[in-house]
């Protein structure tokens, strides 16, 4: 007699991910009510006219508007994004062979790691790092190594990512700018970074999704600039934060022709395409004047301005590394010897403010919090008003 399976049997690959404190602060302060957030990074600005007018026109006038693209993308929209890299990036990449539109650059980066990443494989992080790469090596069955970062200012730790390597070490995921850290890693960092690659075999994940939000200096490096460490990189960007287009859900990925064709794989099952009213949402952001861009970087700098003041008033509460980019900001906390996820419910429960626990980045968060400034001004000053309020109890 067979046995009967238990129906509600998770596999092992999703039953070792937990939920991130990034999406569960939120829902604890649904359920709390009357909360601000310096917590996920959604920035407040709202979608460009130029874009929506743009969907709504193809939408009433062109009928293919609401079908299906080409799995890799409107040939337009790639196009579009090969010439805003050259221009900005000085990078040469093939529309038709090495560009692929993606559902945000989160699809990008499961795409690409499910496409390296096999049982087993180990995955240098530097940490603090993005919560989410880190369920995304978990779900293709890989072990996340972290790597601490240089805790006086957030900067990479090559010698340590080299000491770091071993046999089963297959890729590196890096987000520069960083999430969570808000650090900028310069170019003889990110230099250091391409050659160990080399040096090894390995494979660099390279998330520049917070690319243009630089405020202190010139854009980082990109290492699919660098002639010789093309094929060790595959590189994924988004439309999300720097268009203001988080909810449209639209991204992109370049890499070699030979990486390409087997991410195409992985692209073909998850998602057949990006939906083609975002992909003209894509291309009009691209086509449309570059001063809303760097109108919203403007923005964002005044808030990070704002936000490191506002910590520094709150004397020897928190001490932190100024942010170069993104808009994020991880102070370390002196007034608790909790948890930093204990620390976030209290401040959570006690200010109604929606912070995110460094824990969620790796252990090399532990005791930091996650403050996102992509809010407008009145609500970061609110935050912080309760929390200096809440401090004082």
């Amino acid at each position: 007699m067979v046995a009967k399976m238990n129906p509600h049997r998770v596999s092992r690959r999703v039953s070792r991910i937990e939920i991130s404190a990034t999406k569960e602060m939120p829902i604890l302060a649904a359920r709390i009510g009357g909360c601000v957030s310096l917590g996920q990074g959604i920035p407040s600005f709202a979608t460009p006219p130029h874009i929506i007018e743009a969907v709504c026109a193809a939408l009433r006038n062109d009928p293919r508007a609401g079908k299906y693209s080409l799995q890799t993308g409107m040939p337009e929209l790639r196009a579009a994004i090969a010439a805003h890299l050259l221009e900005t990036k000085g990078v040469t990449r093939d529309p038709e062979k090495e560009i692929l539109v993606t559902v945000g650059g989160m699809e990008a980066l499961v795409a690409a790691i499910l496409t390296v990443v096999e049982q087993g494989d180990e995955v240098l992080l530097p940490a603090p790092t993005y919560a989410s790469h880190i369920e995304q090596i978990l779900l293709a069955e890989g072990v996340p190594v972290f790597v601490p970062l240089q805790r006086e200012n957030w900067g990479l730790d090559v010698e340590g990512m080299e000491r770091a390597v071993t046999a089963r070490t297959r890729a590196i995921v890096v987000c520069n700018p960083s999430n969570p850290t808000g650090a900028v890693f310069g170019d003889d960092e990110m230099r250091a970074l391409g050659a160990l690659a080399r040096r090894h075999g390995l494979v660099i994940i390279s998330d520049e999704t917070y690319d243009a939000l630089v405020y202190d200096g010139p854009s980082p490096l990109s290492l699919e600039s660098v002639a010789e460490w093309r094929d060790h990189v595959i590189t994924v960007a988004s439309f999300s934060k720097k268009y203001a287009l988080t909810g449209w859900r639209v991204g992109w990925l370049t890499a070699s022709s030979v990486w390409m064709e087997q991410i195409m794989k992985v692209h073909d099952a998850a998602a057949i395409c990006a939906p083609t009213p975002a992909q003209i949402a894509a291309l009009a952001a691209l086509r449309g004047p570059a001063s809303g861009v760097e109108e919203m970087r403007q923005a964002l700098r005044r808030r990070r301005d704002l936000c490191c003041e506002r910590l520094d008033a709150l004397g020897d509460a928190f001490s932190y590394v100024r942010p170069g980019g993104a808009f994020y900001v991880m102070p370390r906390y002196h007034f608790s010897a909790a948890p930093s996820r204990q620390v976030a419910v209290d401040i959570l429960h006690g200010a109604r403010v929606i912070t995110v626990p460094g824990s969620n980045y790796g252990a090399a968060g532990e005791g930091h919090l996650r403050l996102s400034f992509g809010g407008d001004e009145d609500e970061i000053n609110e935050a912080f008003d309760r929390i200096g309020i809440w401090l004082r109890r």
